[in-house]
């Protein structure tokens, strides 16, 4: 009787270290699937499993704020064109500002920033942002604007040493200020 409840137990033993390494072995083809699905800045090195858990999630976070963003620039595109469509062309001033838009997101150790402005005085502008971003403790690395029918693109690119210390909505809405007070 001794023989077969040891026996039994060392079975059960076999079947637990068995599941668990099935367990083990699933868990981590999940994982490396998630990781595959990040960005490769966000996952530079080799990185805990946790580490990689907590990039998945602000990776997302960014994500849907890019989605809120974007979906509110295109009811404001919307409202225009139906505003436009109304005025036959002649959109006031206060129609065409609510076009302009700013758009803060992370960016390989550092911060993009996106400027659409129907606005036609863009050296004002765009020499306040930069003031506004050197303010913040951003060196700015590429500048690139581009004049369209509307009015101007800019897309800034800057580094920072430390990105947690800039809080990037904070930094959007120091430059959606910008943009209002310089209408």
């Amino acid at each position: 009787m001794m023989e077969v409840i040891i026996l039994i137990d060392s079975e059960k033993k076999i079947l637990r270290k068995e599941i668990e390494r099935q367990r083990r072995q699933h868990m981590s083809m999940l994982n490396a699937s998630l990781r595959s699905l990040l960005p490769l800045e966000s996952i530079k090195g080799k990185r805990s499993v946790s580490d990689q858990i907590n990039e998945a999630v602000n990776y997302i976070k960014n994500l849907e704020k890019k989605i809120q963003d974007l979906s509110s620039k295109r009811d404001n595109l919307k409202n225009y064109t139906d505003l436009d469509g109304l005025d036959h062309g002649n959109a006031t001033s206060s129609n065409r500002l609510t076009n302009s838009s700013v758009t803060v997101s992370p960016y390989c150790g550092g911060v993009e920033i996106v400027i659409n402005s129907v606005l036609r005085e863009e050296g004002l502008i765009l020499s306040r942002v930069l003031e506004v971003v050197l303010e913040e403790g951003l060196d700015v690395t590429h500048c690139v604007s581009t004049q369209t029918d509307d009015g101007f693109f800019h897309n800034i690119q800057s580094e920072v040493g430390d990105l947690a210390g800039i809080d990037l909505s904070e930094l959007q809405q120091k430059l959606n200020d910008v943009i209002v007070s310089t209408s």
